[in-house]
């Protein structure tokens, strides 16, 4: 790696070379921005920063900020620290505007101060570097987002992922735990065997053991020849349990034998069968809460939960909002055919906006609107009207026909903000699943599919008094 030195001073050029040689850091020296872009032109990728003048001579027809903003246009991979003998704050925040990593003055570069700017500087080009790495990983398993919290979620998907302990998932609903198992999958020794999803809410209690471990013939009546389950299909790759947190107590013990010996055995077998599985689980219950309430195995939260990665909802990671709102954008038009674009006001509509069911609930509007909108430029009120005939939450959708416990069938109205009308079906829909519940918090959340948490922090925020919907004797 090189750093360019681009400065029509020889003396000082030289002199900042012997400081950067120093370090064992290599140069290149230029002494015009015009010598400076042919070199670029052939050599970006050795160049990991650039020291920038700001001034030059008449030699130049080009200044420094010149340049800087053809650099970062062209060769946007490569940072650039600009220097100036005759530096006021006004190029300072203009040479900042374009992209420059920092600004220094000749008159207090020493070496030590020198020597600390760059180390500072590459350090940050190494965590940039780092950073979009792991968001390509990510977003090759459709995962979008470059804010901290997802490239948190990124470094334990590669971390994990290169192990073989066992991963739990949590978050919200929406949030994409499907898409992080099949990411930790495909960064795992294992990528190259079989994914295989154990859909627990939609396993029929009394084939459970039968889908999973399989049985042998004659096991009970229908069991015509001898089956392989999902675990026998998941040999040498990853079973991925998804929604843990809904499979019945009652079941929960199958699972202790094949997570701890990784063995199984069939239905109507008195043979062990050994298995090569990699376990990932995911759920958006408070897996803790229910182990306190007896509803879930402590033994087994702790053997599906040698790792854990959590998902962050929508609304802690607002600023990632654009990029998935382009991503959408862009994948509509392919398949569409359109030339669509949505307006800044209506990506920051959709930045204020809660979004209960996460990412999945952000794509369910986009699509909606993106097909439905005749224009080519996707504005604020086309949003306010997808809004209005329909709010998407979780996987069920209020229409205004509802009637809120009020009386009041207005739902939405035009008196009010759309933040303060989304609040009002949020907190409808808790009421009713309430009442629904006979006040039972654990069972509306499980109605919700929020966890116990979740709906606790709503119930307090929307001022809901649990006890009125208490059955009393």
């Amino acid at each position: 790696m090189k750093i360019l030195i681009v400065d029509d001073n020889s003396d000082f050029s030289s002199t900042l070379a012997e400081i950067v040689h120093g370090q064992g850091w290599q140069t290149e020296v230029r002494n015009s921005p015009e010598s400076a872009m042919a070199y670029l032109d052939s050599h970006a990728r050795e160049v990991g920063l650039m020291l920038l003048d700001i001034e030059f001579g008449s030699m130049s027809n080009l200044s420094g900020i010149d340049m800087l903003g053809h650099s970062i246009k062209n060769y946007p991979s490569v940072p650039v620290i600009m220097i100036s003998g005759k530096g006021t704050i006004e190029t300072a925040v203009k040479a900042t505007k374009l992209g420059a990593m920092n600004f220094i003055e000749k008159s207090v570069l020493s070496n030590e101060r020198l020597v600390d700017v760059l180390k500072a500087a590459l350090e940050r080009v190494q965590t940039e570097n780092s950073n979009e790495e792991l968001r390509r990983l990510i977003e090759t398993q459709g995962i979008i987002g470059r804010s901290q919290a997802m490239m948190e979620v990124a470094d334990k998907v590669l971390r994990y992922g290169r192990t073989d302990l066992n991963v739990l998932i949590t978050g919200e609903t929406g949030t994409g735990k499907k898409l992080v198992a099949h990411a930790l999958h495909s960064v795992s020794r294992r990528a190259k065997h079989p994914f295989i999803t154990v859909d627990i809410p939609n396993i029929p209690r009394e084939l459970f053991q039968s889908e999973l471990f399989g049985h042998v013939k004659g096991a009970f009546s229908g069991a015509m020849d001898n089956k392989r389950g999902l675990f026998h299909q998941a040999h040498k790759g990853t079973l991925f349990l998804d929604e843990i947190g809904d499979m019945p107590l009652e079941l929960q013990a199958n699972l202790l034998l094949p997570t701890e010996q990784k063995a199984v055995r069939r239905v109507g077998s008195v043979e062990t069968e050994d298995v090569d599985i990699r376990f990932v689980s995911a759920t958006d219950r408070d897996l803790v809460t229910n182990m306190q309430e007896g509803r879930f195995r402590e033994q087994l939260y702790h053997r599906l939960r040698e790792c854990e990665i959590y998902i962050p909802s929508l609304r802690e990671r607002r600023d990632d909002i654009p990029l998935i709102a382009d991503f959408y954008l862009t994948k509509h038009n392919r398949e569409m055919g359109d030339v669509k674009t949505i307006s800044m006001a209506a990506v920051e509509y959709l930045q204020e906006r809660e979004w209960p069911g996460n990412v999945r609930e952000l794509a369910s509007v986009l699509r909606v609107a993106l097909q439905t909108t005749a224009t080519d430029q996707l504005e604020v009120a086309d949003l306010h009207r997808i809004m209005k005939t329909s709010v998407v939450q979780h996987d069920t959708v209020v229409t205004p026909s509802s009637t809120p416990s009020n009386g009041d069938s207005t739902m939405i109205s035009s008196d009010r903000s759309l933040k303060d009308d989304l609040a009002m079906v949020d907190k409808m829909k808790i009421e009713k699943t309430l009442e629904r519940c006979k006040g039972n918090v654990s069972k509306a959340a499980a109605v919700l599919g929020v966890s116990r948490e979740t709906l606790h922090n709503k119930i307090r925020k929307y001022g809901i008094e649990v006890h009125q919907y208490r059955v009393r004797d």
